[in-house]
């Protein structure tokens, strides 16, 4: 009988996000054993964003040693790695890059898009999300491959976490489905959509080989046991992207359940027993290990307003602006448009162009700090509304993820407007999703693993007197959007007959 579930068992959650890189390690029930991390920098100008792929790899490194550090190496038996949706490179035969990091929303790709939707529009058509935009990953692969046409004779296309998982295991491996989404991999198919790549000058040898999520994809070589203190022989698990991990981190696997995690931007992630098509393109839908579909999308707002705009420069402190906010706030309803940078809207709308707004007074920076915090909840709470609009199951449990959960005020502001009860897993986040997922290579289900090592945690119990009151800023929000032509009239008419019922 496998022991993948026992307290003998160590699984490694590896994680590559915007800002930092992350490893924790997990017990076959849960037991956060020891968690680290490194931060990543980051380059911004205008609509271009980029990284540095070496620095993923030494800040993991270091992640990795730090983590295991006192833990016995034989306990530990797999690890997962997932990485922002839609960041790639190109690198040579011999895995070093080529390129920088292409970052999940560099807009830079735009006259790209318009030739991938030409190119491929009947496929993405096929798959749901009928149009790519400009930071999806395909576009950038096209940009890539025009800037130096001799890279496509010598490069390689790797997502983010094949850089990685090639490090580990000292040799190429297959991407995972997940991350290979938006480089236009036919999900229903399982295959790359060759005709339409070739039209538009990709050449087939770029591509990596695709495995679904949760296949075993090798061992970690000795070369990379000394760099990151995973022992050698661990098994490597292929992941999937950041939102999915979090959404496995947070138990949401049944039709129905949704995870949302505020970090730097809002990402929407849940479960449909059928593929959810989206004719404008916002809302796409990933595999699940299990076969179902895993609809969602990837919001430009979120908490990373909070800090651009409130900086102990500037003499704010976050904490005391939210203590404010719990004495006086409740009957604030201002709303600011919480564009996290200038690339514009991509959920649940899209909008290159947005700009951000403010409605009502904000004449005191506490009620510019609590503007947008309720900004964020409207732009939520329309996902939500786009969702059902186009029929995706939206009924069933919801978890709250990501840096922005854990303010108190901030998640029961959230769960007022919803008007729906949530729950705070305990330790929910990609890593933890990634070490769930790498528990299946011991012989068990995603189900059975996640029912093992996910916690739910305390809920938050929405105050309907409390939706009643901020309801109306809501309607403010949607009235704005429609007004600016950046809402579809029909979106927000379901979404104000919701609001009605």
């Amino acid at each position: 009988m496998s022991d993948a579930l026992t307290a003998d068992a160590v699984w490694l959650g590896l994680d590559l996000g915007t800002q930092s890189a992350r490893c924790v390690a997990v017990d076959g029930t849960g037991q956060l054993l020891a968690a680290a991390s490194r931060p990543l920098t980051s380059h911004r100008d205008g609509r271009q964003h980029e990284q540095r792929p070496e620095e993923w790899w030494s800040a993991l490194s270091a992640a990795c040693r730090e983590a295991l550090d006192g833990i016995d190496p034989s306990r530990v038996r797999g690890l997962a790695l997932d990485g922002t949706s839609g960041t790639i490179l190109l690198a040579d035969d011999g895995g070093t890059p080529l390129t920088p990091g292409l970052m999940y929303d560099d807009g830079r790709a735009a006259e790209e898009a318009e030739a991938v939707n030409e190119a491929g529009g009947a496929v993405w058509q096929e798959l749901g999300y009928r149009s790519m935009q400009p930071s999806w990953a395909l576009p950038k692969l096209l940009w890539l491959l025009r800037q130096d046409p001799g890279l496509g004779e010598r490069a390689r296309l790797l997502h983010q976490p094949d850089l990685i998982t090639w490090r580990l295991t000292g040799r190429q491996v297959p991407s995972d489905a997940s991350h290979a989404l938006k480089t236009g991999y036919q999900l229903v198919e399982e295959r790359w959509p060759s005709a339409e790549l070739a039209r538009l000058g990709v050449p087939e040898r770029v591509l990596p080989q695709v495995v679904r999520p949760g296949t075993v994809l090798g061992t970690v070589c000795a070369a990379a046991a000394e760099a990151t203190g995973v022992p050698e022989g661990t098994a490597i698990v292929a992941g999937m992207t950041d939102g999915c991990a979090a959404q496995i981190g947070a138990g949401a696997l049944t039709p129905g359940a949704w995870n949302s995690v505020l970090g730097t931007t809002l990402v929407l992630k849940g479960v449909s027993p059928h593929l959810i098509r989206d004719p404008h393109g916002v809302v796409y839908c990933h595999r699940g290990p299990d076969g179902t579909w895993l609809p969602g999308g990837a919001s430009s707002s979120g908490a990373g307003v909070l800090a651009r705009h409130f900086t102990p420069e500037n003499g704010d402190d976050l904490d005391a602006l939210t203590a404010q906010a719990v004495r006086e706030g409740r009957d604030w309803d201002a709303v600011t448009y919480p564009l996290v940078s200038a690339g514009g809207e991509r959920f649940p709308f899209r909008a290159p162009d947005a700009e951000p707004f403010t409605l009502g007074d904000v004449s005191t920076r506490a009620r510019q700090f609590h503007a947008y915090l309720l900004g964020v909840a409207c732009v939520e709470r329309l996902c939500f509304d786009y969702l059902d609009h186009l029929g995706a199951p939206i009924d069933g449990p919801l978890t709250f993820t990501g840096g922005g959960a854990r303010n108190a005020y901030w998640s029961q502001l959230r769960a007022d407007l919803l008007g729906r009860p949530v729950h705070l897993p305990e330790q929910a986040e990609g890593a933890l999703g990634m070490a769930v997922l790498a528990a299946t290579s011991g012989g068990v289900t995603l189900q059975e693993a996640a029912a093992a090592m996910v916690r739910t945690g305390a809920p938050v119990t929405p105050d309907p007197a409390r939706t009643a009151r901020l309801l109306p800023a809501y309607l403010r929000f949607l009235d704005e959007l429609t007004r600016r032509g950046r809402l579809d009239q029909t979106v927000a008419d379901h979404a104000r007959r919701r609001a009605a019922q």
